[in-house]
Formats: structure tokens, C-alpha cells, sequence
């Protein structure tokens, strides 16, 4: 089923006439540049070129183009990216859009050969591809970015199992765990994360093109060859849905709001952390600036950004929501609309993962100020509760008893570890002399020897179990 030559249509470089055949006067000046997509969408270049390349070859197979037709095609549009990758390509925007930018060039150097190329597909179907295997690629860089962080975090945590510091709820004194066991619980919320990227990529792998405008076409395509050449797992089943889905964009700004929450929290705590109120850590100079007024000032830049980026992404799951939200079936004008939020999302996603996979390594924890602040605020009362209990209290009586003696500390300015056994016998007489062995900061995480515990042996265990996790998933990608 070959194509033949026809009358050229007077579509140039600089004149976009694909569908003017129909219109009686020129478009606007202003919205030829308010309906224009290339100024962003340009950055699909290099994967909008390979879908077409992939269309090509299947079109060839099935008898549509010849091998001669397919070859002029494939060396053009390879020349073309070159031009683009070289900085030689001149984008226009009276062509609107990538696609027929190229598509445009490719026939200023094949002639009409270029134009046989959009033969069964639409711009509807081409860009819902290129985007699919763009985010693909990007999905890709973004995990193994993650993964270069939980690395960066699991070797910290390791590192630090044995490093006491007190534990929070409320921003108030809680119990003592380990600065390493802390660490394992950011690894987990990113663990999380990870699996929710790699479900995301699983959606995004499947092909709309050959959907065409919304109702597939009438040339005998076989879209199982393009998704093989393409890479992706299989076509897409419906050709309404393949042309104004944009779920896969929806799900990966979800994933990507979670992860930003996440990294939020982190860096809320890294922020808390550097002060000198708390001086838990110290961030190496190269992940911090100064005050311009100020000569003693070390900022937590790092942190502090990525905090913020996080209301960005989320202002982005929100745009992609309200733009998909009222839209009839099948395809359109407003999923223009929808590249600009997932491009930005994409290069904030990489730039807080690459600036915490770079500044968490270095990370240095100041262990005798976590030790001191653990000492504060009574975090061993659960511990003496839970020694009353063992020698026969009832859970209740044991707090009340814990309560009074925090109260007495609180008035006499000492410690449950620092108060006598004769004070502490005030309260109950079951007390004994054994008491001083599980009111140490060392006996209160040793004693929480169990999975997912603060135990140092355990937080070892722990890494090494995410370490495996963390190798097991990087083999099978």
C-alpha cells in the first residue's frame, strides 16, 4: 500500500500549513504565539525523533512507505538531531509546536518524502508518546538518583548505630534512640517512595501511538512492532483514552509530591539540627552560605530550598488535576498545559535528589550535644515505667508513680538517672538498686532489642537488611 506523490502543500520552516487547508485567513499573530508550544515542548526533540523514526521502520514493514522512503527518512531526521544537538536548528514558532518543526525541516531536506511520515498517527497520538517515553528516560534518572541517596543514608545510619540522641513527639523530649536508627526511618519513607516511582513507570510504558486523532486509522499499521522498537511493554488498548490520558503525568507529580514531602520533613530537622540550639550536626561549608551583614552566619541553604520546592510540586499536582478535571473525551487543547508542570517537576525532583545525595554522605553527627540533650527531659521515664511493671506494677499505677517522681525531678532540677534510691524509693518502695540499670541512656535503646527497634545491633541489622533491599533493586533494573 504505497503512498504516492501528491501536490506539495506550501508548508515551510516558517509557515505551518498541516491544517490550514480549511481556513480562510491567516491565524492572529497573537495566537500563533499564545497556542505555540515549542518554546517548552522542544525539549522532547530527541524522543519525539525516535517515535518517528520507530513509525517509519513500521511503516515500511507493513507496505506503506518503501525501504527507500523509510532510509531518506530515518538519515534525515538523524541529520536533523544532530543540527539540534550541534545548536544549529532554528526553532520557529509559527510551526507551533516540535512536531512539526521537524516535521518541517525534515521536509526541507527530503522533500516529499518528510511529509509521508505523519501517514497514521496525529499529533494527538505523537505527543502523548513522546511525553510517555521522555518521562520513562526521566523516571530512570530519577531512580537511580534516589537510589544514590538511600545509599548516602544507609551508610550514615550504619555508621552511627551506637550514636545516642533524644527522641521527639510534639518537638518535646520523648526516649533515646540512636542517630542511626533516625536516619533508617528517612530511609524507609524514601524506600517507599522508590516503590512508588517504579509502579508509575510500569503505567507510563505503554504506547499510544497509532491511536491517531482519537479513533486509530485506516492504514494497516501494526502497533505491536513500534512498542518493541520503542521499548515499551505493550500498545495501549484504547484509542480514545491513548490520545488524552494523562494519568501517568498526574501519578508521577503525585509520587513526586510525596517525595518532596518527605525530603521536607528531613530538611526541616537537618535546618533544626544545624542551629545552635540544638547543634546536633554540622553541614560541610559547601552545602551552606552566609549572611552578607552578618560575618558569623552558616545558612542551611540546602535544606532550607528543598523545604520550598516542596509547596512548588504540589502547586504542580494541583495544576495537573484542575487542568484534567472537565475535560470531555477525547483529546484536548488543554493538555498543552500539561508539559510545563511535569518538565518543572522533573528538573525539582532531580535537583533536590542530586543536592541530598551529594550533602547527606557528609553529614557529620556532634554526638556528645546529642548525648547531652538526651540526658534532658526525662527520656528514660517510659524506662522506669516499664521496670515497675516488671516487678508487678500494674502498667496505670506505674505511670502515676513515673509521674510523681518526673514532677519531684522537675522541682529538684535532676534527672531520673541522677535522683538517690532513697528518692526514688519516696515514690515506691519496689524500687531498687537495679533501677540504675535501665535509667542509663545505653540501657534504654539496648533494652528495645527487637526488629525495628533502637537496639545498635538492630540498627545494624537494619541497614544491612536495607543494603540488600537496595542492591536486589538496582539488579533487577
Amino acid at each position: 500500500m504505497l503512498l504516492h506523490s501528491g501536490i506539495a502543500s506550501p508548508m515551510t520552516t516558517s509557515t505551518n500549513q498541516s491544517w490550514g487547508g480549511r481556513f480562510s485567513e491567516p491565524t492572529d499573530a497573537f495566537v500563533e504565539r499564545f497556542t505555540a508550544s515549542v518554546d517548552f515542548d522542544q525539549r522532547l526533540y530527541h524522543h519525539d525523533i525516535r517515535g518517528s523514526i520507530a513509525h517509519a521502520t513500521m511503516l515500511e514493514r507493513v507496505g506503506v512507505l518503501t525501504t527507500d522512503e523509510r532510509d531518506a527518512i530515518i538519515q534525515g531526521l538523524g541529520e536533523i538531531e544532530q543540527e539540534i544537538a550541534e545548536g544549529r536548528f532554528a526553532w520557529s514558532v509559527k510551526l507551533e509546536d516540535v512536531h512539526m518543526n521537524l516535521e518541517a525541516r525534515l521536509t526541507d531536506k527530503i522533500g516529499i518524502t518528510g511529509k509521508k511520515l505523519h501517514t497514521g498517527r496525529s499529533r494527538n497520538d505523537q505527543i502523548a508518546t513522546d511525553i510517555r517515553l521522555y518521562l520513562r528516560d526521566e523516571i530512570d534518572a530519577v531512580s537511580a538518583e534516589l537510589g544514590r541517596l538511600r545509599g548516602g543514608l544507609i551508610e550514615l545510619a550504619a555508621g552511627e548505630a551506637d550514636t545516642i540522641m533524644p527522641g521527639f513527639t510534639h518537638l518535646q523530649t520523648a526516649q533515646p534512640v540512636t542517630f542511626g536508627h533516625h536516619l533508617l526511618a528517612w530511609q524507609e519513607m524514601l524506600t517507599r517512595d522508590h516503590e512508588r516511582l517504579l509502579d508509575c513507570r510500569r503505567r507510563v510504558n505503554v504506547m499510544p501511538l497509532g491511536a491517531a486523532a482519537l479513533a486509530g486509522t485506516t492504514f494497516p499499521i501494526d502497533r505491536h512492532i513500534t512498542a518493541e522498537l520503542l521499548g515499551f511493554e505493550r500498545p495501549s488498548e484504547n484509542s480514545l483514552d491513548s490520545v488524552s490520558d494523562r494519568d501517568f503525568a498526574i501519578e508521577f507529580t503525585s509520587f513526586a509530591s510525596l517525595l518532596l514531602m518527605h525530603m521536607s520533613r528531613m530538611s526541616e530537622e537537618l535546618v533544626l539540627w544545624t542551629s545552635a540550639q540544638f547543634d546536633f550536626i554540622d553541614l560541610p561549608d559547601r552545602f551552606c552560605t552566609g549572611s552578607s551583614i552578618m560575618p558569623q552566619k552558616k545558612n542551611p541553604d540546602v535544606p532550607e530550598l528543598v523545604r520550598g520546592k516542596s509547596g512548588r510540586v504540589f502547586g504542580h499536582l494541583m495544576s495537573l488535576l484542575t487542568l484534567m478535571k472537565s475535560q470531555p473525551l477525547a483529546y484536548n487543547k488543554d493538555n498543552q498545559e500539561d508539559k510545563e508542570p511535569l518538565f518543572d517537576t522533573l528538573d525539582t525532583v532531580k535537583g533536590c535528589l542530586k543536592a541530598f545525595a551529594d550533602m547527606v554522605p557528609a553529614i557529620e553527627a556532634k554526638a556528645d550535644s546529642m548525648y547531652e540533650a538526651a540526658r534532658k527531659g526525662f527520656s528514660t521515664a517510659t524506662d522506669l515505667a516499664d521496670y515497675l511493671v516488671r516487678k508487678g506494677v500494674a502498667f496505670r499505677d506505674a505511670h502515676e508513680i513515673v509521674g510523681q517522681s518526673v514532677a519531684f525531678g522537675l522541682k529538684e532540677g535532676k534527672d531520673l538517672s541522677e535522683m538517690t534510691l532513697d528518692e526514688l524509693q519516696q515514690f515506691s518502695d519496689i524500687i531498687g538498686e537495679d533501677v540504675f540499670e535501665v535509667l542509663t541512656l545505653e540501657g534504654s535503646v539496648a533494652a528495645r532489642d527487637h526488629i525495628g527497634g533502637t537496639a545498635p545491633d538492630q540498627v545494624r541489622a537494619a541497614a544491612q537488611r536495607a543494603r540488600d533491599a537496595l542492591a536486589a533493586l538496582r539488579s533487577e533494573g
